[in-house]
C-alpha cells in the first residue's frame, strides 16, 4: 500500500523519489571532484555536514562521499532544508549576507575547539577568505578571528571557574594548543592571566 502511494506521489511531482534520495554515480561523483560545468543543470548536490547544496561545478572544497546527497532539481534540495551556497549559486540567488555570517556564527559557536582559519571558515561556507573577513565584520563589528578568539576565551573563564583543570589542559580544551600564547591573549583580553582570574573568581 505505502509502495502505491509513494508511487502516485512520485508520478503526480514528475520525478522517482529515489533520485531525490541520491543516485550516487560515479559519472556524478567525478563531475562533482572535477567542477564540471557540463553536469550543471543535470543535478544537485548537497552536504549534509553543512546543510548547503551545489552545482556540480562549484569550487568549494570536495566534500566526503559519504556526506553527499544528489537532487535533480534545486527545489528538492531546498525541499530538504539545504540552502544555496554562497559561492555557485545554485538557485541563482544569493543568500541575504546577514543570514550567510549567522550560519557561520553558529558553525563557530559549535566547532571552537578545532583549528578554524579564515581560509577553512572560507571553504565550509562557501565563499572567499577576503569577501567573509569583509562580510563578517560588517555585519558583527569584529573579525571572524576576533570572534573565535572571544568564544575560546568565554569558555577558558567557564573552566577556570568552575574546574581544578590545568592552565595547560584548559587551552587545549577551548581549542588553543599553544598555552603561553592562550595565556597572552587570555590576559589581553581579560586583563589578568588565567591565574589571576581564577583566584579572583573562585
Amino acid at each position: 500500500m505505502r509502495e502505491r502511494i509513494d508511487q502516485g506521489l512520485q508520478e503526480r511531482l514528475g520525478y522517482r523519489i529515489s533520485d531525490d534520495m541520491g543516485i550516487m554515480t560515479n559519472q556524478k561523483w567525478q563531475a562533482i571532484i572535477n567542477n564540471d560545468a557540463s553536469y550543471n543543470n543535470h543535478f544537485f548536490y548537497a552536504v549534509k555536514t553543512t546543510g548547503v547544496f551545489c552545482k556540480p561545478s562549484c569550487k568549494s572544497r570536495v566534500p566526503k562521499k559519504e556526506n553527499v546527497r544528489i537532487f535533480q532539481k534545486a527545489e528538492q534540495a531546498l525541499d530538504a532544508n539545504f540552502r544555496p551556497c554562497k559561492r555557485c549559486k545554485p538557485t541563482n540567488e544569493r543568500l541575504p549576507d546577514s543570514e550567510w555570517i549567522a550560519l557561520i556564527t553558529e558553525y563557530i559557536d559549535k566547532n571552537f575547539t578545532e583549528k578554524l582559519t579564515l581560509k577553512t571558515l572560507a571553504d565550509i561556507s562557501h565563499g572567499s577568505p577576503y569577501h567573509l573577513h569583509r562580510t563578517f565584520k560588517k555585519i558583527k563589528g569584529i573579525t571572524p578571528v576576533e570572534y573565535i578568539q572571544q568564544i575560546r576565551i568565554n569558555e577558558a573563564k567557564k573552566f577556570l571557574m568552575q574546574t581544578n583543570k590545568a592552565i595547560a589542559d584548559i587551552s587545549i580544551c577551548v581549542g588553543m594548543s599553544d598555552t603561553p600564547y592562550f595565556i597572552t591573549l587570555f590576559k589581553k583580553k581579560t586583563g589578568h592571566t588565567p591565574a589571576q582570574f581564577r583566584q579572583v573568581h573562585r
